[in-house]
């Protein structure tokens, strides 16, 4: 087995297979102690960082200029390596069910290049078990050794949180495990190198701590969501009873909306699925997640109410939707459920502009078939919506607005986010919906 020694005095080389959100930052920070390698199998990706620009601007042009880091698309080179640590995405499939096959086919990757010795670490968020009952036996049948005895294996979830400047990856305690003792060590080490670590007692511990942090933010999320749909009939604002709420030292600070993303919208389905091959049929969670998935539903609903109000229809109607990622001031249109409340309006017949400062036009097209349009072409419509809390879409004036409004009609403003003044919305006059 390869020592924590050898990679630090840079005899031998760390490996990340996956340059995304999350391996990425690991990579740079392992890069300011080790020799590191980094893979993807994205041509374009690569030559984006070879030369000095991230996409996904999770790190600096700057932090990646300085530092020192192979970019390779060639994955013979993992060959060089003696820790080689796996940080893809498992998305979900249609039906919810987890979709591993990513990791699968990274770890058929490493097994067919990997040396003996290597210490092999898994950063992919996964359901207690998945790495030794999935990973592995792919590693040992590619690779004709022998797990424990020719290579090893540890476990340390990510938990990069996609555009927070503050809990990033080297201010953050990352959990660490491994299949042994030795192999702990090593992990701890590599890792407690850049940051503080907590040693969890087995690979399957790890995964399950990974897979409840998303679990618990989502049941938090969805209560507050059927709180937003028990007040909205109640017509009372939800946003100043939470804020009311949020005067006890103790009640828990979450808000309403559209939960999307890679991590908490996807993570739950991971254990939800594994309780359900042990026997045990989820009941809280499942609950939250049909409340967040379907939440885009309730605005639809609010949307459709408000328009009638105005003698109009969602068909026929124009809206301008202000945001397109997941969450405010970040890149990612991965499972934005923004995106997904603009193909329902698009299928009920509206006519649906929608715009984003922060967000690939490419990756908008192909990931739901809509076109970006630019915000100052947006011609006068029925609706302003903003959907995602950029800081831009906060500093924007009613008095800017009023560029959307059609000659002598009012214009409703669905702010799902609560982001703009009610008051200062109405006094400028303009019909406005929140929760």
């Amino acid at each position: 087995m390869v020592t924590f020694e050898q990679l630090q005095k840079k005899e031998k080389t760390i490996a990340v297979v996956g340059l995304g959100y999350v391996g990425l930052p690991l990579a740079v920070h392992l890069a300011k102690h080790f020799s590191v390698i980094g893979f993807d199998v994205n041509a374009t990706r690569i030559a984006e960082l070879s030369g000095g620009y991230d996409k996904t601007c999770e790190v600096s042009d700057e932090m990646l200029q300085n530092i020192s880091m192979i970019y390779t698309t060639d994955p013979t080179r993992l060959r060089e390596a003696a820790c080689i640590i796996v940080a893809v995405p498992t998305p979900v499939n249609e039906d919810t069910t987890p979709d591993m096959s990513i990791v699968e086919k990274a770890s058929v990757t490493v097994g067919s290049h990997m040396q003996s010795g290597t210490v092999v670490v898994y950063e992919s968020t996964v359901y207690p078990g998945a790495t030794e009952e999935i990973c592995v036996p792919i590693l040992e049948q590619q690779s004709g050794l022998r797990s424990g005895v020719d290579f090893f294996v540890g476990y340390s979830p990510e938990r990069i949180n996609p555009g927070d400047k503050t809990h990033t990856i080297d201010k953050v305690t990352k959990i660490v495990s491994g299949m042994n003792k030795e192999t702990l060590d090593i992990v701890s080490a590599v890792y407690g190198t850049i940051t503080q670590v907590h040693r969890a007692s087995s690979i399957r511990v790890a995964e399950a701590a990974k897979v409840i942090e998303n679990a618990q933010r989502d049941i938090n999320i969805a209560f507050m969501n059927e709180l937003a749909q028990i007040f909205s009939r109640m017509g009372i604002p939800t946003y100043d009873v939470l804020a009311a709420a949020q005067t006890k030292w103790n009640f828990l600070s979450f808000t309403p909306g559209l939960v999307g993303g890679h991590c908490i919208g996807v993570d739950p389905y991971y254990l939800t699925y594994k309780a359900k091959q042990i026997g045990y049929e989820s009941k809280v969670i499942l609950a939250g997640r049909e409340i967040n998935d379907t939440m885009h539903l309730f605005f639809l609903d609010n949307l459709s109410i408000q328009l009638r109000m105005l003698d109009k229809d969602v068909a026929g109607s124009s809206i301008a939707l202000f945001g397109a990622t997941f969450k405010e001031n970040i890149p990612d249109v991965r499972n934005s459920r923004i995106m997904i409340f603009a193909q329902v309006l698009q299928r009920a017949g509206a006519k649906v502009y929608v715009c984003d400062p922060h967000a690939d036009s490419t990756d908008v097209l192909h990931e739901y078939g809509i076109a970006l349009t630019n915000q100052e072409d947006i011609p006068p419509v029925d609706v302003v919506l903003f959907g995602v809390s950029h800081d831009v879409y906060r500093a924007m004036a009613p008095e800017y607005l009023k560029r959307y409004q059609k000659d002598g009609e009012k214009l409703l403003c669905m702010d799902i986010k609560n982001i703009h003044s009610r008051q200062l919305m109405e006094q400028s006059g303009f019909v406005y919906w929140s929760l």
